[in-house]
Order: C-alpha cells, then sequence, then structure tokens
C-alpha cells in the first residue's frame, strides 16, 4: 500500500535534452527568419559552416537590407564623421554586394548610406524585384549607378536620393522613363542656410558642392514622374520657376515637403498647392536665416523677409 508520502510524489520524465546541430536546414531557416537583421548576419551566419549555409538556402531571409536603424541610433559627432571615410564606404558596399549575392534575385528593399558607385550597380544588376531604394548620404553615388538602377529595375516605388550631390537631373529622367511605379522621391539636401548644423560631421568641401540646379531637377520630375504622391525637396535651391512646374505635372501628389527652400515665397506656395488637388501635406519653409547669411537691405524691410522664408517672426 503507497504511503501518503509516496502518494504526493510525481515522477518526472528526465528533460529532453535536444541539440541544435540536429536541426535540419529548413527548420534552422525557419528560425532564422524570426531574427533581426543584425542577428542574422553577425550571429547566426558566423556561428558555423551548417547554419551559415542554412541560411543561404533560403534567399527570402536576404530579401530586405535596412541599415538606418545603426544610423539613427549613432551618436553625432566622431563615430558619424567616419562614416565619410573610404575604409566605411567599403564596409558598407560588402554588406550591399552579399545582400544582393545571397537574395540570389528576391532582394526587394535597400536602405543604406554612402555606398559606392560599384556597389550599387552590382546590387542594380541582380535585383529586378528592387522596389524600395534609400541611398541617401552616398557622395560617390552618380549618375552612372543610378542610370543602372534605372535599366534594371523596374519595380521601383520609392527612391531616396537625398545628399548626394553626384546624382543629377540625368538620373531623375531615366528613372522617370523607367520606373512607371514610382510614387515617393526625396531628393533633400543638407542645409547650406546654416552649414554649423552639420560642422565636423560632413567635410567643409562637401557642403560647399550642394546642388545649384533645383529648378532643372523640379522641372525633370514633373515631366518624368506623373505618379508621384510623396515628394521631399528640402533645401532645394529651386525657385518659383521650378516650384510652379510641379503641379503641372505631378498632378497626384499627396505631400509636397519644402522645408528649407529660402528661394520661395507665400504667394507662390500657395498658387503651387492650390493646383494640387490631392495634397494632403504641405510642408512650408519655415526656416530662421542666421545674420550672416543675408544682409538686412537685401529684401528691404521686415514684411518682405517673413514673406520670403516663411517665419512667423523673423529672427535676429
Amino acid at each position: 500500500m503507497a504511503t501518503g508520502e509516496e502518494v504526493g510524489t510525481v515522477a518526472r520524465a528526465p528533460e529532453e535534452v535536444r541539440d541544435w546541430s540536429d536541426m535540419t536546414p529548413v527548420c534552422l531557416a525557419e528560425a532564422f527568419s524570426r531574427l533581426p537583421l543584425e542577428d542574422l548576419w553577425r550571429c547566426a551566419m558566423a556561428s558555423c559552416r551548417s547554419w551559415r549555409d542554412a541560411a543561404l538556402s533560403r534567399p527570402g531571409l536576404f530579401a530586405a537590407l535596412d541599415l538606418e536603424p545603426g544610423f539613427g541610433e549613432s551618436t553625432p559627432g566622431a563615430e558619424a564623421a567616419t562614416w565619410w571615410t573610404p575604409a566605411f564606404q567599403r564596409r558598407v558596399d560588402a554588406m550591399l554586394r552579399s545582400a544582393a549575392t545571397f537574395a540570389a534575385g528576391e532582394l526587394c528593399e535597400v536602405r543604406v548610406r554612402h555606398c559606392s558607385d560599384d556597389a550599387l550597380a552590382f546590387a542594380a544588376e541582380r535585383s529586378p524585384r528592387l522596389s524600395i531604394l534609400s541611398i541617401r548620404t552616398s557622395p560617390s553615388v552618380t549618375d552612372r549607378s543610378m542610370l543602372t538602377v534605372g535599366a534594371c529595375c523596374p519595380m521601383l516605388t520609392e527612391l531616396d536620393i537625398s545628399n548626394c550631390y553626384e546624382v543629377s537631373y540625368k538620373s531623375l529622367e531615366v528613372i522617370g522613363q523607367s520606373c512607371q511605379y514610382l510614387r515617393i522621391l526625396k531628393r533633400n539636401i543638407f542645409n547650406w542656410i546654416d552649414p554649423t548644423e552639420h560642422a565636423g560631421v560632413v567635410p567643409e568641401d562637401y557642403l560647399r558642392e550642394c546642388p545649384q540646379d533645383g529648378d532643372r531637377e523640379a522641372i525633370t520630375i514633373s515631366n518624368f514622374m506623373p505618379k508621384l504622391k510623396h515628394l521631399e525637396l528640402r533645401f532645394s535651391k529651386l525657385t518659383a520657376v521650378g516650384l510652379k512646374s510641379i503641379p503641372e505635372g505631378c498632378k497626384e501628389l499627396e505631400v509636397l515637403d519644402l522645408f528649407g527652400c529660402a528661394n520661395l515665397t507665400s504667394r507662390g506656395i500657395d498658387q503651387a498647392a492650390a493646383n494640387l488637388k490631392n495634397l494632403e501635406t504641405l510642408v512650408k519653409p519655415n526656416i530662421y536665416i542666421p545674420r550672416s547669411s543675408f544682409h538686412m537691405g537685401r529684401y528691404g524691410h521686415w514684411q518682405l523677409y517673413d514673406e520670403r522664408f516663411q517665419t512667423n517672426v523673423f529672427q535676429i
């Protein structure tokens, strides 16, 4: 007869010990699909040959290369200044080339900075399904690689070429002609009105090379990108001429960001907005012009300052 102590005792089965090395490549790949990008690249693929092969067996794991979180979390200063070095560009290029190779044609999203012309062209040639491309602040990217993007990536829906000063209106024309599904374009440039914002990070000579042909770019966008819904032109040097062309060609715009466009007037912006029937968000220049940037007599009186620079109260 069992005692009370024996009755209250529940027999426990020995714990099952599972060896990760016994998992099939399919199961490993499924587990890897739940990992963040950094853990996939730095941990799983670097652990052993079998894990790396399991990851490479599923190209879809590499369908998106998004390095923006890493840039956003970094502290401005010395670390950000290293982004402008050749060594850092080589690291970004290596990841971009690897992602394009591993994805085996399935790469659909790329968000990087400081990549080179050659690496971008390499990725574009192998990524016919690419729909989102953000290469903001890539000083080495030129029209050459952008022409490759236009020729090889017809499914593009979003493009960010902000702060890419070697990319001209010629690229915009080719992209507009080739990428009929493009809906979002970001063509912002650094704050040239008060460059101290970027002091110690962005090389001074690069800041001085900001694009001067804002009107030509705006006219090109209007002529070749009629289906755009979202357009950002922060700190562009376009004038009333370029602004007037935008609603003539981009009639479906829902978002227009003109922050920092110091050559525009309230009247011109209001007229352009009135011709965009689908416009939901309009960001006006709303900038502060430092005393050192303009002479007080340039526009005559305070009212013109307030109108031209879109400020509620012009600050001196």
